[in-house]
């Protein structure tokens, strides 16, 4: 019985998972029209360089780079060195805050199947939901962060140039 809640549970997050990006864009579209977007695009659940390398954040970023993953979202892409480094951040944000609607329609899934059915079946939903939402709204905001820094150093950049 367990080992067919585990293969359900995969099946379900899984298929779950990619549902959820559709939920995600389309609840993400209708959150943009309100007010409470701006600070949703400021999010930073996890700063620490050291608790991402200990939770794999930077292994995931290698599976995302070097995979068919890379092909997943070609709007966030540095092709050139006058890339439009805010329409980037944008662009992360909105897959950010999609990944993190996602997370929660599944999540509740989750929850719903552990009383349901059996916690075996909830938590491995979560496997899933965690590798294929949780996960990439954590990279965007640390590629985010590093955007930011950037950003703001070619500002501090620009105003000490008018300075002289």
């Amino acid at each position: 019985m367990i080992m067919k809640h585990i293969m359900a549970g995969l099946i379900f997050g899984i298929s779950l998972s990619f549902i959820s990006w559709i939920v995600g864009m389309i609840l993400n579209g209708i959150l943009m029209k309100t007010i409470y977007y701006n600070k949703l695009s400021n999010l930073n659940f996890i700063r620490s360089i050291t608790l991402n390398k200990i939770i794999g954040l930077y292994n995931f970023k290698w599976i995302v780079r070097n995979t068919f993953f890379k092909f997943f979202n070609q709007k966030i892409k540095f092709e050139k060195k006058n890339t439009d480094l805010t329409e980037i951040r944008n662009e992360m944000t909105l897959s950010e805050i999609s990944h993190l609607i996602g997370f929660i329609f599944v999540a509740l899934f989750a929850v719903y199947k552990s009383y349901s059915t059996s916690m075996v079946l909830g938590l491995i939903i979560m496997i899933p939901n965690i590798l294929m939402n949780l996960y990439p709204s954590l990279l965007q905001q640390q590629n985010k962060r590093r955007i930011d820094k950037i950003m703001a150093s070619n500002q501090d950049k620009n105003s000490n140039h008018w300075r002289h």
